[in-house]
């Protein structure tokens, strides 16, 4: 570990204990109660140590519960009477010798009648103040008790760590960002029990469970349980009889398990004892009661004690027992065929290939590979074969997963064996492999082989998502609609027309029509492919933040986040694209740097799958807003290496996010040029909602060409949503230096939601109301785009620059001075602009003319003076 697990702040708890411990507060002391490691003892001592107080500490044990006075002792001398009442009287005495005392106890709970009378006696004469800790659930003396329940002490209740606090101390002794769904398993398997959490991370530490890769820390695998940790959770279950640990031992193996199978293998008994120990928690899960340990380490703990022959007997027994029960859902096929791979029963192949079936269906990946290749092993032929290698394709093992589906021979299979084959073989080489051509291939194969309609309509479908991101619209929409036209369309050609029509109608500007094509996805993602419904409801999401519906878009993403199967990390880092595309629109840059960076973490070992390519220009777009113009170079240039015809349909939006890149390096004349390109290249390509964003980015960075705003008019009456015509109000206002009219736009934009422009509409707005010598409405202006600016996390834009900035310069002056600020010689800023050195000598001229500057030194000092004078601004 790389430091300590330090102490996070309790912050109402610690204030609440330092209060109770003042010397005017009405009662005498404090009580902390709550479960074992939770953290009592470490708050006591450290407001103990905060405070300068001196505390005579002890300790009730077990050892010395026995003891008359015990754990006073050490302080109050032997006993010199067998009467308590005068050992007593002189304990007492002993103790309060030098005065008022501070008396802190740990583990009260565990004190003998004797020392608990004695504390309560101090208490109440107001003798002493006390600090005190007792475990929850344990019986504790009735002295200890009355001293809360009668006023005398204050008790508080100190619960397991948040998420969040949780999140705090892992960082702190990782000395890193912890990944979010690691943070959230780490909290679930310790229950927020900060020693828990200690001895967790230490040992997954050791174990190379957590490890960071780029920049975040994950945790892969099972909770790693320390020696010390299973020796403290050891004392939980050492006093149990063997019927209650075989229990135990069979819920460790099938957790969750039915409270009627696991009473029947094990005994009503047995199973009444461990929910009375604490151990086992019983909740009604749909019809049925379930059991499940009462903390998730325990089971570790247990199943540290499982031998392998006696693990695989159990396991016989589970499968013997659940299969005499119906088994007629996706969870109780897995739990049966996992069961049953690790047991000493015989292998059903097709329950095995169902399992795989149901697996994937849940996003559960690595376990539907696990049953895909026992079934095909088994002998299930083709349908295992499919199902391995889709498995093997969501984890980026794309060359495997070819070599699985090589080895069967096209011309060998029938219609139906050769949809099924084709249909994942091309899912592999285009999204994974990335070869295009090759996939073309086998499309064409099968669109000249099947003629069954029904299959015809899956192969139509598969050909329309490839038509779409290879950015081939009208045909991707045309194959699309042919299947979501027909009534005979089975789930899986509904699930790719809708993965194909979703993007093709979000990016052409008929945004309000995926509404009811997602709806349609939705009917028919449970028969198909838990992952494959993240990609294909990006068109959803798409639609929903380029037509300005944000409160849409950012529940629609939230259902995504929440279908993700338990520790599933793909699915976790695919559903936070979803919500990065919805923080993006919405200003939220920081959570989108901190969400796109694990997402491209989870994947670094496999970089080449294209299903998180959103994820990279995201990750460049939002640190460029933030003005980190380096970190957004770097996430350009990889965006740009993982760019390829399979990913064609993102293309001009990774363009946007080099436009605004450029416009974090100071180069705001070749992001305007960048915005005004990809505005030409998306109207070409049919992505008219891309044009939109494009124009509206050139305005954002500057460029008031009237013929923006036109271009923009005429969106805005052919495509769907409430963004694109205030876009063209913001474009006229900005090319009319209409400063009122910028002002409404901003307001719009913040009612919409639309954060960003919103700030680049009020910062233009400030810089209008300056050239005219407004000057209350400037400071009006720069206060709301300022404002703005702050709620997106820091942005910054040349607008806001430029409002920050008041001198009367022309854009290209203005980037030329910005990059002699940043210390370019006029050589570098020439090859930078891709201008002459002499051309960039007379804008350096005429600059200096306009702020009274001798050189170029002081041409940048006007720039700082600017910004000091802005920072004056009532």
């Amino acid at each position: 570990m790389r430091q300590q697990l330090r102490i996070v702040e309790r912050g109402r708890e610690y204030d609440d204990v330092r209060a109770a411990l003042d010397t005017a507060s009405a009662g005498c002391g404090v009580i902390v109660t709550g479960d074992a490691g939770v953290g009592k003892t470490t708050l006591a001592r450290s407001v103990a140590a905060d405070s300068n107080l001196h505390v005579q500490w002890v300790a009730g044990t077990e050892s010395a519960r026995g003891i008359p006075l015990g754990v006073f002792a050490h302080l109050v001398g032997p006993a010199t009477s067998t009467d308590p009442v005068t050992y007593l009287s002189a304990a007492r005495e002993s103790l309060l010798a030098d005065g008022h005392l501070v008396v802190g106890v740990d583990d009260a709970h565990l004190l003998d009648e004797l020392s608990a009378t004695l504390l309560h006696q101090l208490a109440i004469d107001r003798a002493v103040h006390l600090i005190a800790t007792v475990r929850s659930g344990e019986a504790v003396p009735d002295a200890i008790t009355n001293l809360w329940k009668d006023g005398h002490v204050v008790r508080i209740a100190l619960e397991p760590f948040t998420l969040e606090q949780s999140v705090e101390l892992v960082e702190a002794a990782v000395g890193g960002r912890l990944e979010g769904l690691s943070a959230r398993l780490m909290w679930e398997a310790s229950g927020g029990n900060a020693l828990y959490l200690k001895h967790l991370v230490q040992g997954a530490l050791e174990s190379g469970a957590l490890r960071e890769v780029g920049g975040v820390w994950q945790m892969r695998g099972r909770a790693a349980v320390t020696s010390e940790l299973a020796s403290l959770l050891d004392g939980r279950v050492d006093h149990l009889d063997d019927a209650v640990l075989h229990v135990l031992k069979l819920l460790t193996l099938c957790e969750p398990i039915d409270l009627d199978v696991l009473a029947d293998l094990g005994g009503d008994d047995a199973v009444e004892k461990a929910e009375s120990e604490g151990l086992i928690r019983i909740a009604r899960e749909g019809r049925a009661l379930s059991v499940r340990y009462a903390h998730p380490l325990f089971g570790e703990v247990i199943r540290g004690r499982l031998g392998f022959a006696s693990s695989r007997r159990l396991r016989g027994h589970l499968v013997e027992a659940l299969g005499r029960r119906e088994v007629a859902s996706a969870s109780d096929r897995i739990r049966l065929a996992g069961l049953a791979l690790d047991s000493d029963a015989d292998l059903d192949p097709g329950l095995l290939c169902e399992a795989a079936r149901d697996a994937l269906m849940l996003a559960n990946v690595p376990m539907g590979e696990r049953f895909a290749r026992a079934a095909l092993d088994g002998g299930a032929g083709l349908p295992a074969a499919c199902l391995l290698a889709r498995a093997l394709m969501w984890q980026g093992e794309a060359a495997e997963s070819d070599r699985v589906l090589r080895s069967f021979d096209p011309e060998d299979l029938d219609e139906v064996e050769l949809v099924l084959w084709g249909a994942q073989r091309i899912g592999n080489l285009f999204w994974a492999v990335g070869d295009v051509v090759a996939a073309n291939e086998v499309l064409a194969l099968l669109t000249a082989r099947v003629d069954t309609p029904v299959l015809a309509l899956i192969v139509g479908g598969i050909g329309a998502a490839c038509a779409a991101f290879t950015d081939d619209l009208p045909r991707a929409l045309a194959l699309a609609d042919a299947v979501i036209e027909s009534p005979v369309a089975t789930p899986w050609a509904v699930e790719w027309a809708v993965f194909a029509g979703g993007f093709a109608r979000a990016l052409s500007g008929r945004g309000d029509e995926v509404a009811a094509l997602a709806a349609r996805g939705r009917e028919a993602e449970p028969h198909t492919d838990g992952v494959l419904r993240f990609p294909a409801g990006y068109g959803e999401i798409l639609a929903l933040t380029l037509t300005g519906a944000f409160d849409r878009a950012r529940a629609a993403a939230q259902r995504y986040v929440e279908f993700r199967s338990a520790g599933q990390f793909l699915a976790w880092a695919l559903s936070g694209i979803h919500v990065s595309a919805v923080d993006l629109a919405e200003g939220r840059y920081a959570r989108v740097v901190q969400q796109a960076e694990q997402t491209l973490a989870t994947v670094r070992d496999r970089p080449d799958v294209s299903w998180v390519f959103p994820a990279r220009f995201q990750l460049a777009q939002a640190y460029a807003a933030l003005g980190d113009a380096a970190a957004a170079a770097a996430a350009m240039l990889d965006a740009r290496r993982h760019f390829g015809d399979n990913v064609a349909v993102f293309g001009h939006q990774m363009m946007l996010a080099q436009a605004w890149q450029e416009a974090a390096a100071g180069t705001t004349s070749a992001a305007i040029a960048t915005a005004r390109g990809t505005a030409d290249a998306a109207s070409a390509s049919g992505q008219n909602a891309i044009e939109a964003e494009a124009l509206h980015t050139a305005a954002r960075l500057g460029d008031a060409d009237p013929a923006i705003a036109d271009r923009l008019d005429a969106l805005a009456l052919r495509l769907d949503g409430v963004l694109v015509p205030v876009y063209a109000r913001h474009a006229r206002a900005l090319a009319a230096r209409d400063g009122a009219a910028l002002d409404a736009c901003a307001a719009e934009f913040e009612r919409i939601g639309a954060l960003p422009s919103a700030a680049d509409a009020a910062a233009a707005a400030a810089s209008v109301h300056a050239q005219a010598d407004r000057r209350s409405a400037m400071h009006n202006s720069a206060a709301t785009a300022d404002r703005l600016a702050a709620a997106c996390g820091g942005l910054r834009t040349p607008a806001l620059a430029e409002s920050a900035h008041p001198l009367p310069l022309t854009t290209r002056e203005r980037e030329i001075a910005n990059l002699i600020a940043a210390g370019l010689t006029n050589k570098e800023i020439a090859d930078r602009l891709f201008l002459s050195v002499r051309t960039v000598e007379g804008h350096i001229y005429r600059a200096c003319a306009k702020v009274d500057a001798t050189d170029r030194a002081g041409l940048a000092s006007a720039l700082a003076r600017g910004h000091r004078d802005a920072a004056r601004i009532e």
